[in-house]
């Protein structure tokens, strides 16, 4: 017999949450794990816990594992990355260099990066990050030096302090114009729909 998740564990909000963050109706939802409108609703609304197997198949309809739903391999709501401990990436020999300041957490949706360009190089080469996937968006903030974005073939100028947000499953690259260093913060949030 299938039991219900432990009455203390109420996972409606964290549903209602993901469920959102990806642009997902109820009925969205309920086609892709095969529990119903109705049933989704009552548990969003705390109104019923849903069983472990269906907890499972909403946790497959939001492209999650049972445990990541359940936030059962995590180890707290609070994670620090130290500047030691930052995954690091980009061609040093090309000018691009990149730290990833978040961490890797199951299910996370969202990824923040640090980036320091040479004069005249630009991001996009074959050890950068990869084209991300469809429906993401990208916010850039200029911290330091002038940036070129090119995004689909339309050239963007940025000075230090500008921000620019972009579809980044679009080809699109940065350039260093400047004749100093420029550095800036990238957030990637993955799988948003375009409104």
């Amino acid at each position: 017999m299938t039991t219900a998740i432990e009455s203390g564990l109420n996972v409606g909000p964290r549903v209602r949450a993901l469920r959102e963050a990806m642009d997902l109706s109820l009925r969205d939802l309920a086609a892709r794990s095969g529990v119903s409108a109705q049933m989704l609703s009552q548990v969003e609304r705390g109104e019923t816990s849903p069983t472990l197997s269906v907890a499972a198949r909403i946790a497959t309809g939001l492209e999650l594992s049972l445990s990541q739903l359940l936030r059962l391999d995590e180890g707290g709501s609070v994670t620090v990355v130290r500047a030691q401990e930052r995954r690091t990436g980009g061609a040093g020999e090309r000018g691009h260099d990149y730290e990833i300041l978040t961490p890797p957490l199951p299910g996370q949706r969202a990824e923040l990066s640090l980036h320091a360009l040479a004069p005249g190089a630009a991001t996009g080469g074959p050890s950068d990050p990869p084209m991300h996937e469809p429906g993401s968006r990208e916010t850039a903030v200029v911290t330091e030096g002038e940036l070129r974005l090119v995004c689909d073939g339309a050239v963007h100028e940025l000075a230090t302090g500008d921000a620019v947000t972009f579809d980044a499953d679009l080809p699109h690259h940065f350039e260093n114009p400047g004749r100093g260093d420029a550095r800036f913060l990238a957030v990637v949030a993955a799988g948003l729909r375009r409104s």
